[in-house]
């Protein structure tokens, strides 16, 4: 009986100090922006079943401005993760903004990144580990998921990175 307690305790101890993803994102220093519009014809994201498919985005700054360049010409791999980093807070943007709470994300089930890269660069998985981090730092363990990790010739606006991503909610 006194196990039984103890382990109780230990659940609710635990509950309550598990931080929320807002919570994560304030201490981060993170905060959400506006989401973009799509600039062409298709939708930020489609819900079927208990899951959410979210269209491409990319490094969007404060400014409105995309980080743009190549990865290997243009771009070290720290600034290509960074970009990602900010295509990952655009897709946390439309997560909350069609969730309403960001508590409703069971998992980020998949991550495609796509990096605008010289033929000759080869560390794609370096770049998008700054959306892969977040997502974790953000998620915790529901922020682990599949990924892959491609090299493009080209991206809309010259951007440095595109990022998709399924996410499995409640």
């Amino acid at each position: 009986m006194k196990k039984l307690l103890l382990l109780c305790l230990l659940f609710f101890c635990a509950k309550a100090y598990a931080q929320t993803p807002e919570e994560q994102l304030t201490k981060l220093g993170i905060t959400l922006p506006a989401i973009s519009q799509p600039v062409a014809s298709y939708v930020n994201v489609v819900r079927s079943g208990n899951l959410l498919f979210l269209s491409g985005k990319g490094p969007l700054k404060t400014d409105g401005q995309y980080i743009k360049g190549k990865l290997g010409k243009d771009l070290t791999i720290e600034e290509g993760a960074k970009a990602a980093e900010l295509a990952a807070i655009q897709q946390l943007a439309v997560l909350k903004a069609t969730l309403g709470d960001l508590n409703k994300v069971k998992r980020i089930v998949k991550v495609l990144g796509f990096v605008n890269s010289d033929s000759e660069f080869f560390e794609h998985p370096k770049v998008i580990n700054g959306t892969s981090n977040l997502m974790i730092q953000v998620f915790g363990e529901k922020g682990k998921h599949a990924r892959s990790a491609l090299g493009v010739s080209a991206l809309p606006f010259n951007m440095a990175v595109e990022v998709e991503m399924i996410v499995e909610v409640e």
